[in-house]
């Protein structure tokens, strides 16, 4: 399929082609006329009739070309032809692009993991920044336990301001810091701001003898 081509099937508006996969189509292993015929499949949903002389018109190519992207299609496991009873009751050839959607949740899942592994580089990167050192092993373990906890990167970056704000650089502060925040209930960036401003209004109502600050501000390492 030459470039001329494909800027006609585009112009006629046959296919709409999803940011995602233009972005990726090419984790697919297809040809880019493969992937456009593909996408123009796509477009006429997941069951349809196969009718090889509409995609042909549809697409303005021949339908040798439809039968070859049909066979190439099928055999790369992107899309399946049945046949399967019309609500007459009568026997047709249907397309089925399962498959496609398939490979298309694979695909999504492995994209959010890979974004999930570059967070999570990002928090060791972000400590080591705060510490002006490289972690030991036992550091990367105790991080890498915060997040096999489902522990939020938000919630562990508020965690660091909190101990570089009082002055500490240590992981088990943080780590005290993180316990106590979860008996707490606190679990997002909004939760310690709320809490950080229900502490300091703590401190302007208080008007007792009592040392207020030794109960808000209390030392989260050194408690023993």
């Amino acid at each position: 399929m030459k470039s001329a081509k494909l800027i006609d099937i585009f112009k006629q508006g046959h296919i709409v082609i999803p940011l995602f996969l233009l972005q990726h189509y090419k984790d697919l292993k297809l040809e880019i006329s493969e992937f456009i015929f593909l996408m123009y499949l796509y477009s006429l949903g997941n069951k349809f009739l196969f009718d090889p002389s509409k995609f042909a018109s549809d697409l303005n190519i021949e339908l040798k070309d439809v039968m070859n992207y049909i066979g190439v299609l099928s055999d790369k496991n992107f899309i399946s032809v049945d046949v399967m009873k019309n609500e007459k009751g009568l026997m047709e050839e249907v397309v089925l692009l399962d498959n496609f959607y398939n490979k298309l949740s694979l695909m999504t899942m492995d994209q959010v993991n890979q974004v999930s592994k570059s967070e999570n580089s990002n928090i060791f990167e972000i400590i080591e920044k705060e510490f002006g050192r490289t972690l030991s092993p036992i550091e990367y373990e105790i991080i890498k336990a915060w997040l096999d906890n489902d522990m939020s990167e938000e919630l562990i970056k508020e965690a660091i301001k909190e101990a570089t704000f009082n002055g500490v650089s240590n992981l088990r502060y943080i780590d005290k810091i993180l316990y106590e925040w979860g008996k707490a209930g606190i679990k997002t960036a909004q939760d310690v701001e709320n809490n950080r401003k229900k502490r300091a209004k703590i401190k302007e109502e208080n008007t007792s003898d009592v040392n207020i600050d030794d109960i808000v501000d209390w030392d989260w390492f050194d408690d023993e």
